[in-house]
């Protein structure tokens, strides 16, 4: 792969594995739209993942400082009285996210081949972003989401976990099936998306290792570009997240999913009558 290709998919990758669109699908379409693209996609998937994986951790460090900090004996974080709730609300969200982890580690263990099999049909991202799109619509038809994540249950982190393993084919995004979850679940949109970019922490970082064995196939005269990848996943997923924080409490999911539909529209089209 060359230098301008991995920085285009980089970024690519940084702006809509956060945004509620299918980085994935990006991906998937894009590579087909490359003739010199000749790496396979599972391996540069990994790395621009592990780029967005940095952006999540930087963005969120104080709330994951926390949640380590919950697990540590008491003589050790010498908390004071007045912090014993933040510490207990600390604890909950780890129980959440381990438990919300759960489903997706194992039906991503279970279909892992059958999935890698459908990273080389643009045409199957396009149907998938489509699915997205009624996702994203339809949560946005939800009344209000009084919830927040101090009200969050187990049941909640369930089938937010389930909505997640369906977010392993390419098209289904991740953080519009997890929020539009959360919505559904009557979780207000803030805390529905900080709660499912959290999620994504335990996920990456599993895939990743389960998907190291393609990063052998990495040659060492691409390695260059594959950090520039990551490099640029990694800073344009900072800028994503904070353009989608400020974006969620005063725009609406619909638009995110009349996007959707566009890109699916347009593969489509294309993928029949040009390729």
């Amino acid at each position: 792969m060359n230098l301008t290709t991995a920085v285009l998919l980089g970024i690519v990758q940084g702006l809509t594995e956060l945004f509620p669109v299918s980085s994935s699908a990006h991906l998937v379409i894009l590579q087909s739209f490359f003739p010199d693209f000749r790496q396979p996609g599972v391996a540069f998937d990994v790395v621009v993942h592990l780029g967005t994986l940095a952006a999540v951790i930087v963005y969120f460090r104080s709330e994951i400082w926390n949640m380590a900090k919950s697990i540590l004996p008491q003589n050790i974080t010498a908390s004071p009285p007045e912090t014993e709730n933040d510490f207990r609300a600390a604890r909950k969200l780890l129980a959440l996210i381990i438990i919300g982890t759960i489903p997706a580690a194992f039906f991503g263990f279970l279909f892992q081949e059958k999935i890698h099999a459908i990273f080389d049909s643009a045409r199957m991202a396009a149907f998938f972003l489509i699915i997205t799109g009624l996702l994203l619509f339809f949560s946005d038809r939800v009344g209000s989401t009084p919830r927040g994540e101090k009200e969050m249950n187990i049941t909640d982190a369930i089938l937010i976990g389930l909505a997640q393993s369906v977010a392993l084919l390419p098209g289904i995004s991740r953080s519009g099936a997890t929020i539009s979850a959360g919505v559904f679940r009557h979780i207000n949109r803030t805390a529905s998306a900080r709660f499912s970019f959290l999620l994504s922490l335990p996920t990456i970082c599993g895939a990743a290792i389960l998907e190291s064995p393609y990063l052998k196939h990495i040659s060492p005269q691409e390695i260059f570009s594959y950090t520039a990848g990551f490099l640029c996943a990694a800073l344009a997923g900072l800028v994503s997240l904070k353009l989608f924080f400020l974006i969620i409490r005063k725009a609406r999911l619909k638009y995110f999913a009349y996007y959707c539909w566009a890109l699916a529209l347009f593969t489509l089209l294309v993928k029949s009558y040009f390729f």
